[in-house]
């Protein structure tokens, strides 16, 4: 483990993703201002997809290292670093949703991109939202003053979490005082359910309730299964990148790897067994109020998509990870987890992009369409650029393993 030639990398690899990042941002920035000068929310949806992806992958690191803490997992702690290091994206992330939030104060239309929060905006069939009586029902919960507080608050409840177990880990590198794995434990054992919450307010708020007629009471496991897979599947790839450069060489083991991918394997199991109980239970029920949402995603392109999240989301890479080889082979390991944040990705697209438009045809409406847009690109490798800077920060505050954890030996030595 060569730690001053890869303090070196790392310091300058932050800085190149530093330079990346707020190119990509600023162009993303442009799209956004289009979207606010013509009124066209689809540009400010790229934003809020790239906010999407890196929120989901830090959200899934915070979830796996508190469980890890939880169940006093061993095998993982010089994984676990990397997690914590990951935990620096949820302060940039916070800065970057902020123009979101900007929107319902100082646009001459609120509800542009949340269309609930503009009392006259149309709706198909429904008149106007204010005359709209599920509106009306939601409106306690629904309305602009709760939204932007229930914004502040889960970011807020993620980055003092996150916070609170990172200081403990770093601290012990120095103190190796045995009483922060215990804090640690302690916190995480009431943390998971109080992030649990956050995630389900995020996930509500920001991405279900762009249709808000929609009812569904498994959004929120649907967001937690899906960031785990997304977070599995980078940490994977992040420890296999700072094995290479010698960051975590002779220290990231096959053993380690094939766990990883055992719990990859797990999570594609239940994000589609969420996203079935989902679709099931609403198919069965045949309420409208429903099932117009899978309804809309039959039209304009998004049928294709539909199928490509079934068999290119679950079914592939369901089979491809049931091969030991795939599991143990860096190759095949890395390449699945790339297939995995590419059709998390378009899981994200499937869930924020849809939507009805008014418009004067037999349905009332029509649907927005699939696309990707520049800006979508621009914001995801933008915001990405930004957290990686973040992550390459925090690699030099630390030691590259909690080396004085009292687990360190156990997963130093972890075998299969």
């Amino acid at each position: 483990m060569n730690t001053d030639g890869s303090q070196a990398y790392g310091k300058k690899v932050g800085s190149i993703a530093l330079l990346i990042g707020l190119f990509f941002t600023v162009l993303a920035g442009y799209g956004f201002y289009q979207g606010w000068q013509t009124g066209d929310a689809r540009p400010m949806m790229s934003w809020l997809i790239g906010v999407a992806f890196w929120m989901s992958i830090a959200i899934g690191m915070l979830f796996i290292t508190q469980i890890w803490h939880v169940f006093h997992a061993r095998w993982p702690t010089i994984i676990r670093r990397q997690c914590e290091h990951g935990f620096s994206a949820f302060p940039i992330l916070f800065v970057l949703f902020i123009p979101l939030l900007l929107v319902p104060f100082l646009h001459e239309n609120p509800g542009l991109l949340w269309k609930w929060m503009n009392g006259v905006n149309e709706l198909p069939g429904h008149g106007t939202v204010g005359e709209d009586p599920i509106f009306t029902w939601k409106q306690p919960y629904l309305n602009i003053g709760f939204f932007t507080a229930r914004a502040v608050g889960v970011f807020v409840t993620f980055i003092l979490i996150a916070g609170l177990l990172r200081k403990w880990s770093f601290d012990t590198d120095t103190s190796g005082d045995i009483n922060n794995t215990h804090k640690a434990r302690r916190l995480s054992s009431i943390g998971l359910f109080i992030c649990a919450g956050a995630a389900t307010i995020g996930a509500i708020d920001w991405f279900k309730s762009l249709e808000y007629h929609w009812f569904s009471t498994m959004y929120g496991v649907w967001f937690f299964a899906a960031s785990m897979r997304a977070a599995l599947a980078t940490i994977l790839i992040l420890s296999v990148i700072l094995a290479a450069r010698g960051y975590l060489q002779g220290i990231l083991k096959q053993s380690h790897r094939y766990d990883i991918g055992c719990m990859m394997l797990a999570f594609t199991v239940f994000w589609a067994y969420i996203s079935f109980s989902q679709y099931f239970l609403i198919y069965n029920a045949n309420i409208p109020e429903e099932t117009f949402w899978y309804n809309i995603r039959e039209k304009n392109g998004w049928w294709p998509i539909s199928m490509c999240l079934i068999f290119g989301h679950f079914l592939i890479p369901f089979l491809i990870l049931l091969w030991y080889k795939t599991k143990v082979v860096i190759w095949r390991s890395v390449a699945i987890s790339c297939w995995i944040l590419v059709f998390h990705t378009i899981d994200l697209y499937w869930n924020i992009v849809p939507g009805k438009i008014p418009a004067d045809n037999a349905y009332g409406y029509t649907v927005r369409p699939f696309t990707v847009e520049i800006f979508d690109i621009a914001a995801i490798i933008g915001f990405g650029g930004l957290c990686i800077w973040g992550f390459c920060r925090s690699m030099n505050k630390a030691e590259p393993i909690p080396v004085r954890d009292p687990n360190i030996e156990n997963s130093l030595n972890y075998i299969e």
